[in-house]
């Protein structure tokens, strides 16, 4: 099939294997029915996909195509990657499901890198039921039903007025339902690592496609920018951005021991205007940098554009993340 990096200059290009995540499926019994389209080399080029909640708005990058399929209703899932925010922000824009599971934990042989310390394997569903499902057919642990308190950030992290209308509307249904929720103090550590993480991504990404660079130079388009802001970055600025990583999981995984999730919007808003922009992924660029596992789910806001409410856990808690989804869900009933 083919195989384009969603870039004109591969205009035509075929794959010659698949990939380990599409192996797998087809192993357990799945069946491939097309390509979607994503945004150049899994970056902001948009592609021409369009929100099916409504076609004027951007369904979100890069795992464009991905989250529009599942939210149309084409497919009862697909496969996506995220670096930064390229699947939970499209989820969150669309109104589906959309899961990154724990950095390292699903194979990316087979797709092309970005940033090998950030690149990580994601799906997309229409429910938190669905990903669960999806999560037991591929072999792994759905763990058990758990109590325990989620964490909130405090304080709310910046993000647009009608999401956090949005978000503090299902802060309180889910306090009413008895969920217990505890405040915890990490808005300066997220704001702190989307820098770390685009630090982190541009210094990788530039050196990755640096040879293609020297072949295409702005024919890659926005990759071209990055490579050339990349190869700026110093070896001690890439190194400070990792220890502030390192440094982060650590504290996760200490909060993590008394609130086991964490709740934070999925995006910063709505879908913006416009297919030029793919949106803001300040929200999931920090996790994308922790390595943490996690999930967007549609939060109940009516016939508007769609809000996601994301939730994340520790490394390797990936079950855990899914399941209290599914349960938040039946609580929101959106």
């Amino acid at each position: 099939m083919s195989t384009e990096y969603g870039s004109p200059i591969y205009k035509g290009r075929i794959g010659t294997a698949d990939a380990a995540i599409v192996q797998e499926l087809r192993q357990r019994g799945g069946t491939l029915l097309g390509k979607t389209q994503c945004a150049a080399f899994a970056m902001r080029d948009p592609p021409p996909t369009r929100n099916p909640r409504n076609l004027e708005h951007t369904p979100g990058g890069s795992s464009s195509g991905s989250a529009a399929a599942v939210a149309a209703g084409m497919v009862p899932f697909a496969i996506g990657t995220q670096t930064t925010g390229s699947v939970l922000k499209p989820a969150s824009y669309c109104g589906v499901t959309g899961f990154k599971a724990s950095y390292g934990l699903l194979s990316l042989d087979g797709v092309l890198p970005y940033a090998k310390s950030l690149d990580t394997l994601g799906f997309f569903t229409h429910s938190p039921a669905d990903m669960l499902l999806l999560w037991e057919i591929l072999g792994h642990s759905t763990g058990r039903q758990e109590d325990f308190a989620v964490g909130v950030p405090e304080p709310m992290v910046e993000v647009e007025p009608e999401m956090t209308a949005a978000f503090r509307n299902v802060l309180s249904s889910l306090r009413k339902a008895g969920v217990s929720t505890r405040p915890v103090d990490i808005a300066a550590m997220l704001t702190a690592l989307v820098d770390a993480q685009r630090t982190i991504a541009y210094y990788e990404g530039a050196r990755f496609h640096q040879q293609r660079f020297n072949e295409y130079g702005d024919r890659l388009g926005f990759l071209a920018s990055v490579v050339r802001e990349g190869l700026q970055i110093s070896d001690g600025q890439y190194s400070d951005a990792m220890q502030l990583a390192a440094q982060g999981k650590v504290r996760i995984s200490d909060i993590c021991k008394t609130t086991p999730v964490i709740l934070v919007p999925a995006a910063t808003g709505v879908a913006p205007l416009g297919l030029s922009f793919t949106g803001n992924s300040n929200m999931n660029s920090p996790w994308s940098a922790l390595g943490t596992p996690a999930i967007s789910i549609p939060m109940p806001v009516g016939k508007e554009l769609p809000l996601g409410l994301q939730l994340t856990a520790d490394h390797g808690q990936d079950a855990r993340v899914i399941r209290t989804a599914v349960r938040l869900q039946q609580i929101l009933g959106s």
